[in-house]
C-alpha cells in the first residue's frame, strides 16, 4: 500500500473534465485507488464519489493505492495531478 498527499493545483479543481480525467487513468490499474480528504473516502475510480468531493483549488488529498500494480498507479497519478490537469 502506498499513500501520497497532493495539493489540487490546477485552477477548475477536480470538477467535471478534470475528475473525468482522473477516474479515466485510475481505471487503467487494477490496484485499488482511494481519495481521501478530512473524513471523507471516496473510490477514485468512480466520477461520483470524485464529483461529491467538489475539490477546488489548494484542497489537499491523500491518494491510497493498494494492489499489484501500486507504484505504476501512483507515479501516473502523480504525473497526473501535477502536470496535465494544469495544462487545463
Amino acid at each position: 500500500m502506498i499513500k501520497k498527499e497532493f495539493e489540487i493545483l490546477n485552477q477548475i479543481g477536480l470538477h467535471a473534465r478534470p475528475a473525468a480525467l482522473f477516474v479515466q487513468t485510475a481505471n487503467k490499474f487494477s490496484s485499488e485507488i482511494y481519495v481521501e480528504q478530512n473524513q471523507n473516502k471516496v473510490n477514485g475510480k468512480s466520477i461520483m464519489g470524485i464529483m461529491a468531493l467538489g475539490l477546488s483549488k489548494g484542497e489537499k488529498i491523500v491518494l491510497v493505492i493498494d494492489g499489484p500494480d501500486e507504484k505504476e498507479a501512483m507515479d501516473a497519478m502523480e504525473e497526473l495531478l501535477t502536470k496535465k490537469l494544469l495544462e487545463m
